[in-house]
């Protein structure tokens, strides 16, 4: 026993370890893929199996020896080429490896999906651990071989076999867990099956490959992979500070179907006859874009603002209020004293028209406190006063002052486009094929919609309308017929009032073709 005590064994002893956990590595990963093809609750059992089949073919197959030293003679010549009976264990082996890789690959890259109309049909357990004996069987061969050539006590071959084995299936279900979590891992792990089964048949066929060139290959990859991973990582860690709800709108809006409009003269590529419809109209992505983004809107992006509101000034006389409300066709009124930020209440407008008519003062018992918002308040929170109020919310600045009311017309009109008046003009007229004429005060976000670009809105903008957006882009007030271009499209000003754009003129503009 004083070989024991010989450091020379242990070295060697350490080193085939490594050696057998190396070369054991692609036999595990290629189990734990095999396995992943059973029931959940077979799993577990099948990589046992596997692995320890794998041990005791090892231990078998060092305990005859001498029977892997006669594998080495010639059994046949073909064309001055002799074949042994290792030779073949690795032309078969190596034959076997590239079907499978290949098989799996194939699976993968096409991104091929079984459907089923009931429980997911899962592969034989028999037929699974098969497959893993006949790759236990081409594994082991090599493992051995390095043993043998490595040491002579046949007791450090066995415990080093042991030791390794044990430590592999310990490790199984993590790196099991891992494979199938990275599906780029199953890939290149299956590159590398590939890689060992066209190493096999060279071996196989007299072609020599050192072993070091294969470890610096898969060593390479997995670095490449490794920084593949760690860059994914500091993505999603990146992603996890946007919230759950904007990553969620914005998952569903891409599963909607992108917005963009194809380039100019692009045609869309089309590989058959049929025409795939979309599965979701214009209206449709439209309106579900709207709902998503309504909690990020301001309220000034929504809201009638302070020059269109229609109100009821109680110190002029009953003809003149008479008037304006039959030109209005609104059902709810903010009446105030001598101008609009004096406000006394709200008024419904058959109740307005029922006490003019009779001749009486418009007394406390047909005004409605008015419900009063920051600006600086959320569209969801006005949508909830709304719903508990049944009336109008007027909304102010920080100064008190009234800039807007909003409605819940104003709310749907977020949601699923403008809904003109009867004594209003749709802000956003088609005026040809990409040729529109649109009001100063249009909403950006649904002038997105229609123009179909992204260009116009931004988280860090102070604007709302589009006659804001063009200010901020010329600096100044613009000069009648100024113009611009962003994202492929012009936007002339047609119209100024009272220091203000009122109208903008927008067109596409075609692409310059290069001059041949």
């Amino acid at each position: 026993m004083e070989w024991l005590f010989d450091p020379n064994i242990w070295v060697g002893l350490f080193a085939l370890i490594v050696l057998e956990i190396v070369l054991g590595i692609d036999n595990l990963i290629f189990i734990a893929i095999l396995a992943d093809k059973l029931a959940p609750e077979q799993r577990d059992k099948a990589r046992l199996i596997g692995l320890s089949l794998a041990m005791i073919m090892r231990l078998g197959l060092l305990s005859v020896m001498s029977w892997l030293v006669t594998l080495t003679e010639p059994l046949f010549h073909i064309a001055s080429q002799p074949f042994s009976g290792r030779d073949l264990i690795l032309l078969l082996g190596g034959l076997f490896l590239l079907f499978k890789a290949t098989t799996e690959l194939h699976e993968r890259v096409e991104g091929k999906v079984h459907v089923h109309t009931g429980n997911r049909e899962y592969a034989s357990f028999g037929a699974v651990v098969a497959q893993i004996v006949v790759l236990d069987a081409v594994f082991s061969l090599d493992a051995v071989i390095t043993a043998v050539g490595m040491v002579e006590q046949l007791g450090v071959m066995m415990a080093a076999v042991v030791i390794s084995m044990a430590v592999m299936v310990l490790a199984s279900k993590p790196l099991t867990r891992f494979v199938n979590a990275h599906p780029t891992v199953v890939v290149l792990c299956l590159s590398f099956l590939l890689m060992v089964g066209l190493s096999l048949i060279a071996e196989g066929l007299g072609f020599h490959i050192p072993k070091g060139y294969l470890y610096a290959a898969i060593g390479f990859s997995v670095v490449i992979e490794f920084l593949n991973q760690l860059a994914r990582r500091n993505f999603l860690r990146k992603d996890e500070h946007m919230p759950l709800r904007d990553r969620t709108a914005d998952t569903v809006l891409r599963l909607l179907g992108s917005k963009k409009r194809a380039t100019a003269g692009e045609e869309p590529e089309q590989t058959s006859d049929t025409v795939e419809l979309p599965a979701f109209e214009e209206q449709e992505r439209n309106m579900v874009s709207g709902v998503l983004s309504l909690s990020q809107r301001s309220i000034r992006s929504v809201m009638t603002n302070r020059s269109d509101i229609s109100w009821i000034d109680l110190d002029q006389d009953s003809a003149t209020i008479q008037g304006q409300l039959l030109e209005t066709p609104h059902s709810f009124f903010p009446v105030s004293r001598g101008q609009l930020d004096n406000v006394v209440g709200i008024v419904r407008a058959k109740d307005l028209v029922a006490c003019l008519a009779a001749g009486q003062e418009i007394t406390d018992e047909y005004v409605r406190a008015p419900i009063i918002m920051p600006e600086a308040g959320g569209v969801l929170k006005v949508m909830e006063t709304l719903k508990r109020s049944r009336q109008l919310v007027l909304i102010a600045d920080e100064y008190g002052t009234i800039v807007g009311l909003v409605t819940p017309i104003d709310i749907l009109e977020a949601i699923a486009g403008e809904f003109p008046d009867e004594d209003e003009q749709p802000e956003v007229q088609v005026e040809g094929p990409g040729r529109w004429r649109v009001a100063g005060s249009a909403d950006l976000h649904h002038l997105q919609q229609v123009l179909e670009t992204d260009a116009l809105v931004s988280e860090t903008d102070d604007y709302a309308s589009l006659g804001g957006f063009m200010l901020e882009q010329f600096g100044a007030l613009p000069e009648l017929g100024q113009a611009i271009e962003v994202d492929g499209l012009r936007f002339e000003v047609a119209e100024l009032l009272e220091r203000r754009i009122a109208t903008v003129l927008i067109s596409r503009v075609e692409p310059q073709g290069d001059n041949v």
